[in-house]
């Protein structure tokens, strides 16, 4: 396993120092990593990469390459250098499990450690939970637009690197990808790989023909053709049929048979297709199509009736490419007081509302109806303690009058973040990525429809329990106090 401890920002390890220098500060403190807003303006979002937090956290420690590299840099004292000789991971970490539905400025990994260890965390847990989280929120849209049919995940020579294939493809798949055409991506998690062939497959043979029955005759049980290289429903469509025929003439009973389209008029070409293998008995062969998709041509192909089963999604899919960022943030939360051990909260307060941090040690509930539909999460203190069969009072905590009173034996609620790690030991076993998959269908099960909307979806409510907004207010208060002295 490659060692991921310097990828990180220098100002985690500049602070470092700092903190280690400034009179041995290291005092346990809570980090909570979450993001302001959906991508594309979506009703909801796909939390991923959990398992690649866990395995760099276990794997954290500073080699004498790392050491020999910084200490070239020349601006860490040696003192210093020798202290992360040693460094482990000591703390605990909470986290919302892989594939779990998600909403804007709720904690998606919460770290309790000492100072150090948690502020050098912040920049390799951003990069891992933003990459996977976005790839599989923009896979959840376009596996909605599908409607059930299969997307096929084949992005990896148009992603940002090789990491960004393989564990792009990774989060496609927990997102609801049918299959993927990265190989390694397979091997290393176990997911399904398929493919068919290129146009180049085609242009080597003599002709069109020969090359498809080339094609039949090694892979009869996966015998999906590509029609488009020279004429679509001239020649390409023509010719697969008489393949198609030629082997139900010899028996061979193909478990998946089929055409592809990778150019023209999706909508068109499908339809004709389709009659054409109608016509001749092949009533169950599969239509497959690609060209540059998203989930707003696969819903507009399906509203034009086009009659394409199967969708091979590549570049808008692993780039995200009408959204490139998930946007995630760390902020300090609260700092354990060294003499009464009880945590002091912390807030950052910004001239934009939606920038002021939610302070103090905090878990979520998510608040569902009794058909397990979501009505709301609820961001709590940790010492909090409710109880399903009592009222619950919900508020939106920027406009406060905007509330909703939950009877009691009315509503029930989960805890979304788990442990992870305590003291250092993971005691969390991440499940297989299509057992993620399966979690992640049913958690997309609980969102109302209006929330699955491409356009100005409905938005679910994050409220802030009323002792921890009494405290998020509490602290603003004595901010502005605190400036009006100084102004005097």
């Amino acid at each position: 396993m490659r060692n991921l401890t310097l990828l990180t920002d220098l100002y985690e390890l500049t602070m470092m120092q700092g903190y280690f220098y400034n009179s041995g500060m290291n005092e346990t403190v809570i980090f909570d990593a979450f993001y302001r807003n959906n991508p594309e303006d979506g009703g909801y979002s796909i939390c991923a990469g959990l398992e690649q937090v866990i395995d760099y956290v276990k794997n954290l420690h500073f080699d004498e390459d790392e050491i020999a590299y910084l200490r070239s840099i020349g601006i860490f004292q040696e003192e210093f250098l020798n202290y992360l000789k040693d460094f482990r991971f000591t703390g605990d970490i909470y986290a919302i499990p892989e594939g779990s539905v998600i909403f804007p400025r709720e904690p998606l990994i919460k770290v309790i450690a000492p100072i150090m260890q948690a502020q050098l965390l912040e920049t390799a847990v951003l990069n891992i939970i933003n990459h996977q989280s976005l790839i599989a929120t923009k896979t959840s849209r376009i596996v909605q637009a599908a409607r059930g049919d299969g997307i096929m995940e084949f992005g990896c020579r148009r992603a940002q690197g090789p990491d960004a294939g393989i564990y792009g493809a990774r989060a496609a798949m927990i997102a609801g990808c049918v299959g993927t055409s990265n190989v390694l991506t397979g091997k290393m998690f176990h997911v399904p790989v398929s493919g068919t062939h290129a146009h180049s497959w085609i242009m080597s043979f003599p002709d069109e023909l020969t090359a498809f029955r080339a094609y039949a005759k090694m892979y009869p049980d996966a015998c999906i053709l590509l029609i488009d290289t020279y004429d679509t429903l001239g020649s390409g469509l023509p010719n697969a049929i008489k393949v198609f025929k030629e082997m139900r003439s010899a028996g061979i009973k193909s478990k998946k048979y089929g055409i592809r389209m990778d150019s023209g008029d999706l909508a068109y070409l499908s339809k004709k297709v389709k009659a054409a293998l109608d016509a001749e008995g092949f009533t169950d062969a599969v239509i497959s199509a690609s060209n540059d998709l998203d989930e707003y041509l696969i819903n507009s192909l399906k509203e034009q009736g086009a009659t394409i089963n199967s969708w091979g999604v590549g570049t808008n899919l692993i780039t995200s490419k009408d959204c490139p960022s998930f946007g995630g943030v760390y902020k300090l939360a609260a700092i354990k007081d060294r003499e009464t051990g009880k945590f002091v909260p912390k807030i950052k307060i910004s001239e934009n509302a939606e920038k002021i941090t939610n302070p103090g040690d905090k878990t979520i509930y998510r608040i569902y109806d009794k058909n397990g539909m979501i009505i709301a999460d609820l961001i709590a203190l940790t010492d909090e303690k409710f109880d399903p069969e009592e009222p619950l009072m919900l508020f939106d905590p920027m406009e406060t009058w905007k509330k909703t009173l939950l009877d009691g034996g009315t509503y029930t609620m989960k805890e979304l973040l788990v442990p992870v790690f305590r003291s250092g030991e993971c005691v969390y076993s991440s499940p297989s990525v299509m057992d993620m998959q399966k979690f992640c269908r049913s958690e997309i099960a609980t969102l109302w429809p209006e929330s699955k909307r491409f356009v100005n979806p409905h938005q679910t409510y994050v409220d802030l329990s009323k002792k921890l907004w009494n405290l998020k207010n509490d602290l603003l208060e004595e901010y502005q106090v605190g400036l009006r002295r100084r102004k005097k």
